[in-house]
């Protein structure tokens, strides 16, 4: 054990498993470039759904059910699908990142507008605001908190997920996991899982210290 941790700190800090177009650094820049702009497209979905179910009440049940569906979803085998379907190519990937991430958003808008008090809604129709007023004045700006909290459980979730690219011969920190359980280099499987498990927990402090300072003012 002390052996491959030693080799593993090698593999980690060598400078030239940093450099070119299969080190470190490019292999994290696809990593994140996969995920951003899957959550992004899971962000244009889930973002007006869950407004729209929140503001009008009806599809509660989907939005309820959606993370369960989230959890239940079969990431690779989604991947394989539309791998089957669609050839070669990343949009296997950015489906599966994209419907993986889409339920965390919906709930969580959809819980972050619930959570409004009714009586704020209806003292903001009873000054004459109009119902896209109360969405976007009223009921948008208080369910924030719980909007943001979806976004960065999303984000989380597609990071950790996104290894799955590797799966189908493309770039990002799963190139180490896969290229490594080929060629059986326990090292390079560790390094990439390592990397992976790193970029999310700093995501996620990341993110979680920018949405409790954007909203200090609203803690107790």
């Amino acid at each position: 054990m002390y052996e491959l941790l030693k080799n593993l700190g090698s593999w980690l800090t060598s400078g030239s498993q940093w450099t070119g177009p299969d080190g470190i650094a490019h292999r994290l820049a696809e990593h994140l470039q996969y995920s951003l702009l899957a959550t992004l497209i899971a962000a244009a979905i889930g973002l007006p759904l869950g407004l729209l179910i929140g503001h009008t009440g009806k599809g509660a049940f989907l939005a309820i059910n959606l993370s369960s569906f989230g959890r239940a979803l079969p990431t690779v085998g989604l991947v394989v699908l539309v791998f089957l379907a669609g050839g070669l190519s990343m949009l296997p990937v950015y489906v599966a990142l994209v419907a993986l991430a889409v339920p965390a958003i919906v709930t969580n808008t959809y819980a972050g507008m619930t959570a409004v008090d009714p009586d704020v809604r209806d003292a903001a129709r009873g000054q004459g605001l109009r119902g896209h007023q109360v969405l976007f004045q009223v009921e948008l700006p208080l369910a924030l908190p719980l909007i943001m909290t979806g976004l960065r459980l999303a984000l989380i979730q597609v990071v950790a997920t996104a290894t799955i690219a590797a799966y189908v011969s493309f770039g990002g920190l799963g190139r180490y996991v896969f290229d490594g359980l080929a060629q059986r280099d326990l090292v390079q499987v560790l390094g990439g899982a390592v990397l992976v498990a790193v970029v999310a927990v700093l995501l996620d402090i990341a993110l979680s210290t920018l949405q409790r300072f954007l909203f200090r003012h609203r803690t107790a």
